[in-house]
């Protein structure tokens, strides 16, 4: 048998013929975990910098957009690179997909390139638009600075995953990403607090440790690909960008950079809308938005073991193995999503104790907990929708989507409830924001599964 035709079934074996069941979840669960943990080295960095001073913790809550940012420019062209590598292997059409790989690294580098500039010459006035306090700038840029400087590895740790994601081999990005959030967990406290001899570095020893960690999981994940993965060549000698794998990668991607950048916006202007309340409130919002990661997290995980099987059986013309696919994560994510709402709405006072929480915090902590984390279940709708959009092609649904959620509802919503004085009504917009994109997603999905799931 020549190599060609053996490859032909060792792919068929896996994402054509394998029970769904038993193939989304072998996929899926090893990404769960890795986000998981993702998440939890996102809370204890919070935790440790929060016993720095409140005004630390508000200014990595204030880079969050920027953050934010650049997760969704490598995400969203990981989305790319992902749905069209595994598209490509669905096709047999083994040479396109090693040109996907290769424009994919090289589309990393340039993402590193773009930060590397905001690093040097966005970030001071970025913090200065957002707040007059001395303190908190200072520590905002120090964060930031070396987030945005540094973050070849994030963007290495993008690409070479996704591919290894495309290919079938969830469990290597499993160790990458457990491998640098735990660089990063040990680090946090020796840079920050200074210890084994070091020198006390608060905020700055919280950035180096992520960008430590991340570098790490990226140069892990470049040697899984080169020594590992055999369904792909990803090496770069005598590499040519080609203009057209670009523009297939984000014909795909840029819905779905486009919707993360306006999570971006969203919580830049949020923040804005929130500090007029008082500090603490945007202190409040991050706190939020590094809980939820628990919940989400796993969500995401499962979404990108997901994304390649619907993508490939869509590619081979397997219209029952997509919407079975389809079906499981959707009850699978329902399920974790309601596992939230319980631990928002139960101990919402224990969960805002870990970052060590003043009474004031708290006051306006809890009732946030209890409010926003009504629509998680709702979001669980949005979010395995929206994925199978990606997974097909049509992505500019999610994009219409999110713009629709965040700038046209939420944001709207949160600054008229704003004017009536209480913190405690703003976080009500995300109940109407996702109440709407619920009914627009299902619009969404009843026209791709009629105009092109139905005919495969």
């Amino acid at each position: 048998m020549s190599e060609t035709a053996t490859r032909e079934v060792r792919e068929e074996n896996k994402m054509g013929i394998m029970p769904i069941n038993k193939l989304l979840f072998s996929m899926s669960i090893p990404m769960m975990i890795s986000m998981l943990v993702q998440a939890l080295y996102n809370v204890v960095d919070s935790i440790f910098v929060a016993q720095i001073s409140e005004n630390a913790l508000t200014a990595v809550s204030l880079a969050n957009p920027i953050q934010m940012l650049m997760i969704a420019i490598g995400a969203g062209t990981g989305v790319g690179i992902n749905a069209l590598l595994s598209r490509s292997l669905g096709e047999k059409n083994y040479e396109k997909a090693n040109e996907v790989a290769r424009n994919g690294i090289f589309l990393a580098f340039v993402s590193y390139l773009v930060f590397l500039c905001v690093g040097l010459f966005v970030v001071t006035p970025f913090f200065h638009a957002q707040t007059k306090d001395a303190e908190i700038v200072a520590y905002g840029v120090e964060y930031l600075t070396i987030v945005c400087c540094c973050s070849i590895g994030i963007y290495a740790q993008f690409a070479y995953e996704r591919i290894l994601q495309a290919t079938g081999r969830t469990m290597h990005t499993m160790i990458t990403q457990t491998l640098g959030a735990v660089v990063n967990l040990i680090l946090d406290p020796i840079l920050i607090f200074g210890l084994l001899g070091l020198p006390a570095m608060g905020v700055r020893g919280a950035a180096l440790a992520t960008v430590i960690g991340q570098g790490v999981a990226g140069i892990t994940a470049w040697l899984m690909n080169v020594y590992q993965n055999k369904d792909v060549t990803v090496k770069m000698l005598g590499f040519r960008p080609s203009i057209d794998i670009i523009k297939q990668i984000y014909k795909i991607g840029v819905p779905s950079i486009i919707m993360q950048s306006i999570g971006s916006v969203m919580v830049f202007c949020l923040n804005k809308i929130l500090i007029v309340f008082s500090t603490t409130a945007t202190a409040v919002f991050g706190v939020y938005f590094k809980l939820q990661g628990f919940i989400f997290m796993p969500v995401f995980g499962m979404n990108n073991g997901m994304v390649p099987i619907i993508a490939f059986n869509f590619g081979a013309h397997y219209k029952e193995r997509m919407m079975q696919t389809y079906k499981l994560a959707l009850g699978t994510a329902i399920a974790i999503m309601s596992v939230g709402v319980i631990l928002f709405e139960l101990i919402p006072e224990q969960l805002f104790l870990l970052f060590g929480a003043s009474e004031h915090m708290l006051g306006m902590g809890v009732p946030a907990l209890r409010i926003i984390g009504l629509h998680f279940p709702i979001a669980a709708f949005c979010i395995v929708t929206g994925s199978v959009f990606q997974a097909v092609g049509r992505a500019v649904y999610s994009m219409i989507n999110s713009i629709c959620r965040q700038l046209v509802v939420l944001l709207p919503a949160a600054f008229l409830l704003a004017q009536l004085g209480n913190v405690n009504y703003v976080w009500f917009a995300f109940l109407i924001a996702e109440g709407t994109s619920m009914i627009l997603t299902a619009i969404f999905f009843k026209k791709v599964y009629e105009e092109t799931i139905k005919p495969l």
